[in-house]
């Protein structure tokens, strides 16, 4: 035993914190964070616009969102998601982190295609309605990241909170997938403050949660939190055509 200890100190990884961090180096992981966002939502825009020069591919995300067939899209979503955070999480080899990152930002293109076919095709207002909606989102995540960064409040205590309501969401979207009925605009209202109350969560748990080399599944965390508020606010721009 005596003789394992030097080789396993030797390979033993002590995870520094960004509490513990100056205020300029705060800075630094900061800028790679938020630059892996920005990145993130560039592959997103690629991803998207490669998977909507496929008709086939439109036509089949079409049909999966009808009845259960929606349910199961979700269900895979969600699986696929969560594979990808938790990959990216558990390593810290940069490749594997940045494959989850990718495999994650592919997945959220595909769940989106067939929202973005609806908007950019077949309503009145066209891509006009998608870049206002991409403004509010960015604007939104942009003041409140800003907030937490500045004030350096802890939002660590919206935990519990934000889970009983992802939990009471996903409860009445399978609800209304199996009785056919519609959620409606003040779901997605709804949906905008837990996804707000989210980012705001993130972004404090960038000081709290990871270390200096976390950047990676920070940025993921970020672009999670991001997509559901851009999600939620075109469906209410797309309500008012």
């Amino acid at each position: 035993m005596e003789n394992q200890l030097p080789e396993q100190q030797e390979h033993q990884q002590v995870k520094v914190m960004i509490g513990s961090l100056s205020d300029v180096e705060r800075v630094v992981f900061y800028k790679k964070t938020y630059s892996h966002v920005a990145g993130g939502v560039l592959v997103f825009i690629l991803f998207e616009y490669l998977l909507m020069q496929s008709d086939t591919i439109i036509e089949f995300m079409f049909s999966m969102t009808e009845g259960y067939k929606w349910l199961i899209m979700l269900g895979g979503f969600m699986l696929a998601t969560s594979y990808a955070e938790n990959m990216a999480m558990r390593t810290t080899d940069k490749n594997m982190q940045y494959l989850a990152y990718g495999i994650y930002i592919f997945f959220q293109a595909l769940i989106f295609v067939p929202m973005i076919a609806m908007a950019a095709f077949y309503m009145d207002s066209g891509v006009e309605i998608l870049y206002q909606a991409s403004t509010v989102t960015l604007a939104l995540f942009t003041g409140l990241s800003v907030a937490v960064l500045m004030t350096k409040t802890d939002f660590s205590f919206l935990k519990t909170g934000l889970t009983i309501g992802f939990f009471i969401a996903i409860g009445l979207i399978i609800a209304g997938i199996l009785f056919g009925f519609n959620l409606g605009l003040w779901f997605s209202v709804g949906m905008c403050l837990l996804a707000g109350g989210s980012i705001l969560y993130q972004t404090s748990n960038l000081v709290n949660k990871f270390g200096v080399e976390d950047y990676i599944p920070a940025a993921l965390g970020l672009f999670a939190s991001l997509m559901l508020l851009f999600w939620y606010i075109l469906r209410i721009f797309m309500s008012r055509d």
